[in-house]
């Protein structure tokens, strides 16, 4: 699978978007369609919003595959200064708020910041990240 990342800006925030990573949840259209807009290409429109407004909707994003900087701090890597919280969704993935390291079976280092969604029903074909296989296997737990 090829690793895909696309960057759309508005001057002042970037959206970075990571197809490979998105479960479709959803929530960001539902949220925020004046910037995410499946229908349209590009699909993400970051001048329909405020950088407010975007950045409070990409925090939402359960999969990760959304995320964004601040252009003015484009040299800086972003790091969520919280705790960890976790949250089991019902019929759906684990998720991780906050800043995780995770080591592949290879030794592979990943870091992950805001949200991560961990796959609970066994069927993502990019383990141990959730890839929404669960609403195809109408996973219940």
């Amino acid at each position: 699978m090829k690793d895909i990342t696309k960057k759309y800006t508005n001057g002042e925030v970037t959206v970075v978007w990571k197809p490979n990573e998105c479960i479709h949840s959803t929530i960001c259209f539902k949220g925020l369609g004046e910037v995410f807009d499946p229908r349209k290409r590009p699909w993400i429109t970051p001048e329909g919003a405020t950088t407010e407004k975007i950045i409070e909707q990409v925090k939402k994003c359960p999969s990760g595959a959304l995320s964004y900087y601040l252009n003015r701090d484009a040299d800086d890597k972003v790091k969520v200064e919280a705790e960890t919280i976790v949250e089991t969704m019902p019929n759906g993935p684990l998720l991780v708020y906050g800043n995780v390291a995770i080591k592949d079976k290879d030794g592979n280092l990943t870091e992950k910041n805001n949200v991560t969604a961990f796959c609970r029903c066994g069927a993502s074909s990019n383990k141990p990240f959730c890839d929404g296989s669960h609403k195809k296997i109408d996973f219940v737990g």
